[in-house]
């Protein structure tokens, strides 16, 4: 929001064509891409992305790292979201078209990367160009930057670093991470609760756990929080984990002829 009278003022002195594009780098996607299209002006590009990965796992470099990305708005059109027709999308595949400069937006309007003259080809190749320009500044994870913001050669080719390019939508993205990121960050917390400490005699295993759990809790509650509040998906994931959990346990008693309800007794009786 503090940003946006900037990018309008940028506009008025400028010009409509001024406006930059935006990427954001947010580990949730679908909130994030909800307020950029509520808050932005129409006239600026939005490009959702998350690099699946963060200065621990990627210490040691980039390569073959996963780099997710959403094409979300050029030059005022509204593009499709979903993985198979996310912008710039070859109908052809689909027997619709042979052209290859056409694509659907999300409505499912056919357009012309050329229409609107070199606008259109101007806000395309706004957004390549976050792919093409050389070795980018450390950003933080859950910032937003703008190209216009960084000088020349500032934001780095992800893929030519090696990273792992995948198109898909930000609804798509955060039912993927709901399912691996959030959850991994669930049990750290859950297992760091329990104050989890290293023994003589540990296994491998038990190692990967106090990895796990040493990780996860290095990251600050308002991340993992955030993991939760903005992605609709991290309540599910919680409901099934219990579920899990309950029917776990429930096996182990019914080997022994107990139930659920006289494992509560004995720790009832215990506290």
């Amino acid at each position: 929001k503090d940003l946006v009278p900037h990018l309008r003022k940028r506009m008025e002195v400028k010009g409509t064509g001024s406006c930059p594009l935006i990427v954001d780098v947010l580990s949730v996607k679908e909130h994030a891409r909800n307020v950029l299209l509520e808050h932005l002006p129409e006239e600026c590009g939005i490009l959702c992305t998350h690099p699946m990965f963060g200065p621990d796992s990627a210490k040691h470099g980039w390569q073959g790292q996963t780099f997710v990305y959403e094409r979300t708005r050029i030059d005022n059109v509204l593009l499709n979201p979903s993985k198979d027709q996310s912008f710039h999308h070859r109908l052809s595949q689909s027997g619709d078209s042979d052209n290859e400069d056409e694509f659907l937006d999300e409505k499912g309007t056919l357009h012309n990367v050329h229409e609107n003259s070199e606008a259109h080809i101007e806000g395309m190749d706004r957004v390549e160009r976050v792919f093409e320009v050389r070795r980018a500044p450390k950003l933080r994870l859950g910032q937003t930057c703008c190209l216009t913001c960084f000088p020349p050669r500032s934001i780095s080719i992800w893929e030519e670093e090696g990273c792992n390019m995948v198109s898909m939508s930000c609804k798509e993205h955060d039912a993927f991470t709901a399912n691996s990121q959030f959850i991994t960050h669930l049990m750290g917390r859950i297992l760091g609760q329990q104050g989890l400490t290293p023994t003589p005699i540990d296994t491998k295993g038990f190692q990967n756990v106090l990895k796990l759990v040493e990780t996860t809790n290095a990251d600050s509650f308002d991340l993992f929080y955030g993991l939760y509040k903005f992605n609709r998906n991290s309540l599910e994931i919680i409901y099934k984990l219990k579920e899990a959990f309950d029917d776990v346990v429930g096996k182990l008693l019914e080997k022994e002829g107990n139930s659920n309800a006289d494992l509560q007794k004995t720790l009832s009786s215990k506290i």
